[in-house]
């Protein structure tokens, strides 16, 4: 045996024992050919080895890391069945109940919507936000209170056009956070008591968004893997006379799956048949673990009818609440009622983004951001495979925050919710993500919401808490 044989086999012990877990930073090469006495040229090839065997993973200018092993019996779950008929929307009393119970301190947050803020740039966010103010010309404040800043909504359009897509900057609004881009979105496509498309699960806020508005919901069939189904959608549409579609095409909430492109530009085309406009709800398509970034379904609208919304929350600046809306055809009519509602976004929260921007290093967060949710991804799945009754189903998202996860027969994700929240650990239970709550055997965990070390016991605690139920449904 060489002796980069011999190192990288002593490695290996220590995944497998579990000395090295899933995230951990193997030693520099530098640091193992001291304390070993070898050559860099041996560390190096004692870690190729590893890489070639899917024991580590090298990460540029970082080093090498212990990677996910491979995960057995993991399976994602069925597609649901929704009802083929709309239904009334009363969601909003569970949803603040839910959200009210986990708001308790000391709870690892596997519950959040959000990543750990940790993991954001908020010191020089912070010198951004007083620089800018202290360059402020009275006057300034004034200055393109609807629609934005004007050179913050050139730098999003300019990010656009690095993703391929030509947004022009009076196609942008700028809002108070996604979900104020979101509902006006809606609102400016809907009158109360239309139909809506949505996926099932789909995010709660979106049915909170329907009950405000008084719009009625039609669920089409949506794969945890690849998303919205666009036959049963053409179905839907072939039946019902459907107003809107709202959905969230890269790296769902709850599921996190994102659409491959066919099916986003398939659904695209049909809605554009059927001159039905698409919110797309897009805060998480920065946070993908690929070479590429996943292109939404705007990419492929000629007609102006997807209304594309993201923000600045999920990615770089939660609590900034600086969102924006791509409205295409509808841009005035978004930016009337946007008007009509707040009058406009925070001006120094625009400007200390555009200045944290204008600076450059964005890029590179996001680099280090998605490199650090994809380690903490590998060790909540790694977690959940050695902790979760046998056989349990869950999804594998390739972005993103969140893993579906789908609980034993009987089992009642309410009730695991307030079991885990004595000891310690909030989850978002499935019955939020569908207007009839039929997901009771469901919870959605994130995976992004604390350090890797507490992600893993959290998800650990959960693990006992399932198997040593019964959680049983009411």
């Amino acid at each position: 045996m060489t002796q980069y044989e011999r190192y990288a086999q002593d490695i290996a012990g220590l995944i497998h024992s579990g000395s090295l877990r899933v995230g951990d930073r193997l030693p520099s090469v530098r640091a193992a050919s001291r304390s070993r006495r070898i050559s860099a040229s041996t560390v190096f090839e004692a870690y190729y080895l590893l890489e070639s065997q899917g024991l580590v993973q090298a990460r540029p200018r970082s080093g090498y890391y212990v990677s996910a092993r491979a995960l057995p019996d993991l399976r994602a779950p069925d597609p649901a069945a929704p009802a083929r008929q709309a239904a009334d929307v009363e969601i909003s009393d569970l949803v603040l109940e839910i959200l009210n119970l986990a708001r308790r301190e000391a709870v690892v947050p596997l519950g959040s919507a959000f990543p750990d803020p940790a993991l954001f740039p908020l010191a020089r966010l912070a010198r951004s936000l007083a620089s800018s103010m202290r360059r402020l010309q009275p006057q300034h404040l004034l200055q393109d209170l609807s629609a934005g800043h004007a050179r913050l909504r050139q730098q999003i359009a300019q990010r656009y056009a690095q993703d391929g897509l030509t947004i022009g900057v009076e196609e942008l609004v700028v809002t108070n956070g996604a979900m104020e881009a979101l509902n006006l979105c809606l609102q400016a496509v809907t009158e109360p008591g239309d139909l809506v498309a949505i996926e099932t699960p789909t995010f709660y806020a979106a049915l909170q968004a329907l009950e405000r508005l008084k719009l009625r919901p039609l669920e089409i069939a949506t794969d945890p893997v690849q998303g919205m189904d666009p036959e049963a959608l053409a179905a839907v549409l072939a039946e019902h006379p459907v107003k809107a579609c709202w959905l969230m095409s890269s790296f769902q909430n709850p599921m996190g799956h994102s659409m491959p492109e066919g099916r986003k530009r398939a659904v695209a085309e049909l809605l554009a048949r059927h001159r039905v406009p698409l919110i797309e709800d897009d805060v998480y398509g920065e946070l993908y673990f690929g070479a590429r970034k996943p292109l939404p379904v705007k990419a492929f609208d000629r007609q102006g009818l997807v209304l594309h919304c993201a923000s600045f929350s999920k990615c770089l600046a939660p609590g900034y609440r600086v969102g924006w809306a791509a409205a295409g055809a509808y841009t005035r009519r978004v930016e009337r009622l946007k008007l009509m509602s707040s009058l406009s976004a925070s001006v120094p929260s625009q400007l200390a983004l555009s200045d944290y921007l204008g600076q450059g290093g964005y890029d590179l967060h996001l680099r280090r951001l998605r490199q650090t949710l994809e380690r903490q991804r590998d060790v909540m799945l790694e977690a959940l495979v050695q902790t979760f009754p046998a056989g349990t189903r869950m999804t594998q998202p390739e972005g993103g925050c969140f893993i579906w996860v789908e609980l034993p027969e009987g089992m009642d994700a309410l009730q695991l919710l307030r079991q885990a929240l004595d000891q310690g650990v909030s989850l978002m239970p499935g019955q939020l993500f569908s207007a009839d709550r039929r997901f009771s055997r469901f919870v959605r965990l994130n995976y992004a919401a604390a350090p890797a070390p507490a992600v893993r016991e959290a998800t650990r605690v959960l693990g006992r808490l399932v198997g040593d139920g019964p959680l049983l449904s009411n």
